[in-house]
C-alpha cells in the first residue's frame, strides 16, 4: 500500500504541505494545469523555489495575488500580508483571519487586506460551489470540500454562527483554495492510498488575529485539532495553522511514530518563519507498507 508519512516536527501548514509533496516527486506543471480548472487563475501567480532552512534544502511554495502586484500608491495596508504565503517577516505561516463571520464584515479590522474594500469576500458556500462546478476529479473535489468544511465548521462554532455565515478574506480565500485543492491534486497524482502522521506540535506564545491577541494555538485551530495527538514544543509562534490542522483531521488514517515501511521518496516543504536552531520544514516520506 502506497503510504505517505507526515513528519510534523515543526508543525504543518498549507504551503509546507504542497512544498513537501512537490519535493517528494509531485509534478509542479501538472499541479498548475489542474488548478486552472478552478477558473480563478487571473487572481494569483504561483512561485516555487528551493530554500535552505538551517542546513536543510526544502521547497518553498508561494501564492501571490496578482492584484497586489499593482498595489495603489500610498496604500497603508501593506502590513496586511499575514497570510500563509506572505513575504512579511512577521508572518509565521498562516493566520486564522483568513476567515471571519458575516456580521463582522464591516468592522474595523486592523489587519484587513486592502482589497477587502473593493472585492467581495468568498463564503464557504461559494468556495464549495467553485470546486463542485470545476472539471477536477471526484477525489480532488471530495477531499478539498472535506478540508474546507472542517475549517468552516470550526470557525462557525467559535463565532457562534452558521457555516454559511463564515466568510473568507479575499487573500485568505485564494491562498486556502490553492493550498487545499492543490494538496488534493498532488495526493491523487502521487497515488497515495494511506496517510500516517506523527503527533503535531502547535507552538507557544501569542498571535495577532482580527479579533485581538490570542494564545497559540488559535481557537479555530484548536477546535479542528480535537482528537489529534499534540506534541509539546517550546518554539514561539504558530507552528500548525487551521489549514494544516484540517489536513491532519481530513486525510490522516492514523497517528504514530514512523511505521514499518520501505521509504522510496523524501520531501521537505519550507514554512515562512525562520528559527535560530530549528529547521522550519515539514518532512514527508512516501513508500510502501
Amino acid at each position: 500500500m502506497k503510504t505517505l508519512y507526515l513528519d510534523c516536527f515543526s508543525g504543518i501548514s498549507g504551503d509546507m504541505m504542497i512544498g513537501a509533496l512537490i519535493d517528494a516527486g509531485g509534478d509542479y506543471h501538472y499541479l498548475t494545469k489542474e488548478l486552472k480548472k478552478l477558473k480563478i487563475e487571473d487572481e494569483y501567480e504561483l512561485k516555487i523555489e528551493k530554500v535552505v532552512k538551517n542546513g536543510i534544502s526544502a521547497t518553498k511554495f508561494d501564492v501571490i495575488l496578482t492584484h497586489t502586484l499593482s498595489k495603489p500608491k500610498g496604500d497603508d495596508h501593506s502590513h496586511a500580508h499575514h497570510h500563509e504565503q506572505s513575504h512579511s517577516e512577521e508572518n509565521e505561516q498562516e493566520h486564522t483571519h483568513h476567515y471571519h463571520v458575516a456580521q463582522e464584515h464591516h468592522s474595523n479590522h486592523g489587519h484587513s487586506h486592502h482589497h477587502a474594500h473593493h472585492h467581495a469576500h468568498r463564503t464557504f458556500t461559494s468556495i464549495v460551489h467553485l470546486i463542485e462546478e470545476s472539471t477536477l476529479s471526484a477525489f480532488v473535489k471530495e477531499t478539498a470540500i472535506k478540508v474546507f468544511r472542517l475549517i468552516g465548521e470550526a470557525e462557525a462554532k467559535i463565532h457562534g454562527v452558521s457555516i454559511e455565515n463564515v466568510h473568507f478574506h479575499e487573500v485568505g480565500a485564494v491562498d486556502s483554495i490553492i493550498d487545499i485543492v492543490g494538496t488534493a491534486i498532488l495526493l491523487e497524482y502521487l497515488q497515495i492510498e494511506k496517510v500516517v502522521s506523527s503527533p503535531v506540535p502547535v507552538g507557544t506564545g501569542h498571535i495577532h488575529i482580527d479579533h485581538g491577541v490570542y494564545p497559540v494555538p488559535a481557537p479555530a485551530t484548536l477546535e479542528i485539532l480535537k482528537g489529534i495527538p499534540l506534541q509539546k514544543s517550546s518554539l514561539k509562534g504558530e507552528l500548525t495553522t487551521p489549514t494544516g490542522a484540517a489536513f491532519l483531521k481530513a486525510l490522516v488514517d492514523c497517528f504514530s511514530v514512523l511505521p514499518s515501511m520501505v521509504i522510496e521518496k523524501v520531501g521537505y516543504g519550507a514554512g515562512s518563519k525562520n528559527y535560530s536552531d530549528h529547521p522550519n520544514v515539514l518532512r514527508v516520506m512516501i513508500g510502501s507498507q
